[in-house]
């Protein structure tokens, strides 16, 4: 547990830094602790060191230097992510004996997982309004985490899923949804009694991403879970000390970022 601490006083100021910094500082840390996570995700998987990996890595790469374009262009992303694919399956093709559709399909599958969910961070960063509802993607994992840790400590009784995570609670879990939101609703009325935020409702914005994000932190933390359970590992890596690797410590931001990104989107020009 101390070790947990220590890790999380050390890694905390280094987070804040980066995002508060955003542009291209933020841009390389997220394609870092994407390339990262890719590997410990394939690592689990057994494909780290085979060529359908570093076709994802190389994706990964394009992907992370082009974010901006391939996002704000008309069909960019649906022209990228299809060339990608056709790309894993030409190599299927040209080499089917040495490769197969499992591994293919995890290739594919670890760039979403780890690099696109992960890149919403920096999405949120660079919208207009970004800096104030970025920091809810770790408001409402961190939180609902921490929330569900000591409210099923507390009252837990009722096993949520015990067969994927033995020690969490139906308590925990409503105790967790119940503070991230709180915290979330507390943020927003901070930044919306000193900032003048235009055309999003900020009160809406973070009560929405407390429950949605909340919820959507727990399914990450649960699915991450099943993984390690079906590929018979305990953690995804070791880099965080305490805590594993990347895929262990943000496991719940991957889905809490798209959420607040959506949501804000979505919440705009909605006073």
């Amino acid at each position: 547990m101390l070790l947990r601490i220590i890790s999380s006083i050390v890694l905390l100021p280094f987070i804040i830094a980066v995002v508060s910094l955003g542009g291209i500082w933020l841009k390389l840390v997220m394609l870092g602790a994407s390339l990262i996570g890719m590997h410990e995700f394939y690592k689990a998987f057994s494909i780290e060191k085979k060529a359908v990996a570093f076709i994802g890595y190389i994706f990964a790469v394009i992907y992370m230097a082009f974010i901006n374009t391939i996002i704000n262009g008309s069909n960019l992303f649906n022209v990228f992510t299809s060339v990608f694919l056709v790309i894993l399956l030409i190599y299927m093709v040209i080499f089917h004996n040495h490769t197969n559709i499992t591994e293919i399909l995890v290739a594919f599958f670890g760039y979403f997982y780890v690099c696109f969910l992960l890149s919403h961070i920096y999405l949120i960063r660079e919208y207009p309004q970004g800096i104030y509802f970025v920091w809810l993607s770790f408001i409402c994992a961190w939180g609902c985490d921490t929330g569900a840790y000591f409210t099923g400590i507390a009252i837990g009784k009722h096993k949520l899923i015990p067969t994927l995570s033995p020690k969490k609670t139906i308590e925990g879990s409503i105790g967790g949804i119940l503070t991230a939101t709180l915290l979330a609703f507390i943020y927003g009325s901070f930044i919306d009694s000193r900032f003048a935020i235009n055309d999003i409702n900020t009160i809406v914005v973070c009560v929405a991403s407390g429950v949605v994000g909340s919820i959507l932190a727990q399914i990450g933390d649960l699915s991450a879970s099943a993984m390690k359970r079906y590929t018979g590992i305990k953690d995804f890596g070791k880099i965080i000390p305490g805590h594993g690797g990347i895929l262990d410590r943000f496991d719940s931001v991957l889905l809490t970022a798209p959420a607040v990104y959506y949501l804000m989107l979505l919440l705009s020009n909605i006073k």
